[in-house]
């Protein structure tokens, strides 16, 4: 079934939105926290101790992804590498005390850039149509 120019218009209005709404919030993560969206993506993820394999299938990125940026992660202090299995091979990873303490900050500053953003700007039943309109996509992309 072809788009007609309102399906077109649309999808362009919903994705320039969408572009626009995500770059202010991975400035907001930058100015507020001096982290980029990945490393927030990282210290929120990373509650308990994981091995590299099962934080990047967490994240649905690549493994080679996700070493990268722990590596510079590292560097800054945020995550540390502790030994898992046979030899103890550095193959675990787990959140510094600073990690924790940047994880907590730049989930209330995060937060309150969505609120700002977003939730404040949307009336109860918009919120209840993108969050079931949403979870019906998730569905249908991502069964199961």
């Amino acid at each position: 079934m072809d788009m007609s120019p309102e399906d077109w218009a649309f999808w362009d209005t919903w994705m320039r939105a969408h572009r626009l709404l995500v770059r202010e919030l991975d400035r907001g993560l930058q100015r507020d926290c001096g982290i980029s969206k990945a490393e927030f993506s990282v210290l929120v993820t990373l509650r308990r101790p994981m091995r590299v394999g099962e934080l990047a299938d967490a994240l649905g990125w690549e493994k080679s992804r996700v070493a990268h940026l722990l590596t510079r992660m590292e560097k800054r202090g945020l995550v540390a590498r502790t030994e898992d299995g046979a030899g103890g091979r550095r193959t675990g990873i787990e959140l510094t005390e600073e990690g924790r303490r940047l994880a907590g900050s730049a989930t209330r500053v995060h937060g309150a850039n969505i609120r700002r953003s977003v939730l404040d700007h949307l009336t109860p039943d918009q919120a209840a149509t993108i969050r079931s309109w949403s979870e019906q996509l998730i569905e249908r992309v991502e069964p199961g």
